[in-house]
């Protein structure tokens, strides 16, 4: 027998404990190749596909990303299988054969379980190469599907890149194996576990690192991220260590003082396995949670952010298309019967309509006594103008956009001045002119919100005055002085974008400031960024997810003959296979989803920063993320254990 066939003979026999490892090898190729055929397809260089180059440089740095991550699975997944192989090195080594030759045994292994991974991972990602290239003609809003092509340069990218992986991880391997003598080799499964220890000044750090770490996200606010970010990100992985390390055997312990549940059915022997398998895959579930809280706080902020995005675009633009005229009955911004032509013509429905008058005030200022400025001081070169509107329309337009409705004191206005930080301020004096005639009008106060959008220039800012007052000064003004809002939303504004490109061209170019109909389009291009992200980083997610999950599986399978050693006793006396089938499911739902719930926690701490950081509540959203992953972790859980226990129970003979 030579080394060649011994080695594929070793891989056959040992195919169950490969195959999680070579699937995931298989996929970190495919994703590498189908981000490495989009980089050199020759539409993407050339550039015919419009606004592929964000998506490329994007796709450049997963490449990195997938590379670097590839090194250390594959890393630690060899050497977690020569571990395992401790026994079968020992026998080797008893019949003769020599250190060097051990090592000659695992290139070779490595090297076919190397090339079946790049053949079978660049195969099937030409398969789906074209499946990728049509969501992304998709994102990108292409007219034409982005041709199919095997770029021969990716091709030998993955399959060098990959294979020189593989090979140098295969010499760093075979490097630390050391001389060990053959009775050790033999005894290595045998050798006792020792009695579970923990340090209570290294539990104490661990809590007080987690509750610190915790408290500062809570706390955190945009104007400490920079003070903060570090120290938390030091303590909670610091924690995250010392709870599997310490912190996990003090919960078993105290587990194991309540006998009502530790005596009950077989919880002894679940409780009792489980401090060893988390003490000796420490480690694994601690890279794991982390990895964990990382994919889902990482995707988590960008689907947040997308949805963050298009409410924010909805405050600052009330209406999809909005623009002010100056005259009751003049159209110089434009004519509305173009506008619906065009509307019907694209099929575009008007969901509501709004038409407020209001009362020009140029070049305003606010000095609130709170000591905020709002508009252009007199001396300013560039002069603010705002709007006011009466308190009846400022209601009617709020209950449209389902919003609150407001009073107004007698006499007297109320700024609608939305900011970053959300806060209203008290009251002031406004200062403009109104018919050519400088004015003081007194302020009430402040609210942080816009019914009418403020990006054009005869509204920079809106003021809501009480009714009698309105109409008294409204009196004085002609109707050719009037200003007009005309708002008009529509029912499927996210995709309208097209059709409101062309309404935007009836708008000759000296009345543009006159107007707001950004918010589609600007949607179009935020969503746009935002898809391609979620489904670059989804990819990446997803490889992320598979090797944490396969971690976690190989662990399982280094344990496999100790576990089978001790299930063949517990079948002698008695116990039947549904009862060591809740132990070994039992215990492996623990090893599955400790990393799992402590990752989401995490999470959700990470995510009440960023709600902090931008002033709103999106945990609804975040559960969204969370939830996939708990349903993908629960298909990963259900077909491990299912894997698990048909080899344990094939190595017990029940």
């Amino acid at each position: 027998m030579t080394f060649r066939s011994l080695a594929l003979s070793n891989i056959r026999g040992n195919w169950r404990s490969y195959s999680a490892f070579f699937l995931s090898s298989v996929f970190s190729v495919l994703i590498f190749y189908v981000y490495a055929a989009f980089i050199s397809h020759p539409d993407v260089l050339s550039g015919v596909i419009i606004g592929a180059d964000k998506v490329r440089q994007g796709m450049q740095f997963c490449l990195y990303l997938i590379i670097i991550f590839s090194f250390m699975f594959i890393l630690y997944s060899n050497s977690a299988f020569l571990k395992t192989r401790k026994q079968e090195f020992g026998l080797f080594s008893l019949f003769g054969m020599t250190k060097s030759q051990l090592r000659k045994l695992v290139i070779y292994e490595n090297i076919v379980i190397s090339i079946l991974a790049i053949s079978v991972g660049i195969g099937l990602g030409i398969l789906f190469s074209k499946l990728f290239f049509m969501a992304l003609t998709a994102l990108l809003g292409l007219n034409k599907t982005i041709a199919f092509v095997v770029p021969m340069k990716a091709v030998w990218m993955t399959a060098g890149g990959f294979f020189a992986l593989f090979m140098i991880i295969s010499i760093l391997t075979v490097l630390k194996m050391r001389r060990v003598e053959i009775i050790e080799l033999l005894r290595a499964s045998k050798q006792p576990k020792g009695e579970l220890k923990y340090s209570p000044w290294l539990v104490a750090i661990g809590a007080i690192c987690l509750i610190a770490g915790y408290g500062m996200a809570v706390i955190m606010t945009s104007y400490t991220f920079i003070v903060f970010s570090l120290p938390i990100l030091i303590t909670v992985v610091a924690g995250t260590y010392f709870l599997f390390t310490q912190l996990s055997i003090v919960v078993l312990r105290w587990v194991q003082n309540r006998h009502s549940i530790y005596y009950k059915r077989t919880n002894m022997l679940i409780f009792a396995q489980l401090g060893y398998k988390i003490r000796d895959n420490a480690r694994i579930l601690f890279v794991v949670s982390i990895m964990s809280a990382v994919i889902m706080t990482a995707m988590g902020t960008v689907y947040i952010m997308h949805i963050w995005t298009k409410q924010g675009i909805v405050e600052t633009s009330p209406y999809t298309i909005g623009y002010v005229e100056e005259g009751l009955h003049t159209h110089q911004v434009m004519n509305p019967d173009e506008m619906r032509t065009i509307l019907k013509k694209d099929n575009v429905a008007v969901k509501h309509e709004a038409k407020v008058i209001g009362i020009g005030l140029k070049h305003y200022s606010v000095n609130f006594d709170d000591g905020t400025t709002l508009g252009s001081p007199e001396d300013a070169k560039y002069k603010l103008n705002a709007m006011i509107i009466s308190a009846t329309d400022y209601n009617k337009l709020a209950a449209l956009q389902g919003k609150q409705t407001l009073t107004v004191e007698s006499g007297k206005l109320i700024a609608l001045y939305p900011n970053f930080d959300k806060l209203a301020h008290g009251s002031g004096e406004a200062i403009g002119k109104i018919n050519d005639k400088r004015v003081q009008l007194p302020v009430e106060r402040s609210i942080n919100d816009r019914v009418i959008s403020n990006w054009i220039d005869s509204n920079g800012t809106t003021f809501v005055m009480d009714d009698l007052t309105y109409l008294n000064l409204l009196s004085n003004i002609s109707e050719d002085k009037q200003l007009v809002f005309y708002g008009y939303e529509l029912s499927n504004w996210e995709n309208a974008a097209p059709t409101v490109e062309k309404i935007a061209k009836l708008i000759p170019d000296e009345m543009k400031f006159e107007s707001d109909l950004n918010r589609s389009i600007q949607y179009k291009d935020t969503k746009e960024m935002v898809s391609l992200t979620l489904f670059i980083g989804m990819f990446i997610s997803l490889l992320f997810f598979i090797a944490a999950g396969s971690m976690i599986y190989f662990k399982l399978f280094t344990e496999i003959q100790e576990d089978q050693a001790q299930f063949k006793g517990l079948f002698r006396i008695g116990m039947t296979r549904k009862e060591v089938r809740r132990i070994v499911v039992s215990q492996i739902a623990i090893i599955f989803y400790l990393p799992c719930i402590v990752g989401i926690s995490h999470a959700l701490f990470a995510m009440v920063s960023l709600d902090n950081m931008m002033m709103a509540s999106n945990w609804s959203y975040s559960f969204v993320v969370i939830g996939i992953y708990i349903a993908m972790q629960t298909i990963y859980f259900l077909l491990a254990s299912n894997s698990y226990m048909k080899s344990m129970l094939r190595g017990t003979n029940a």
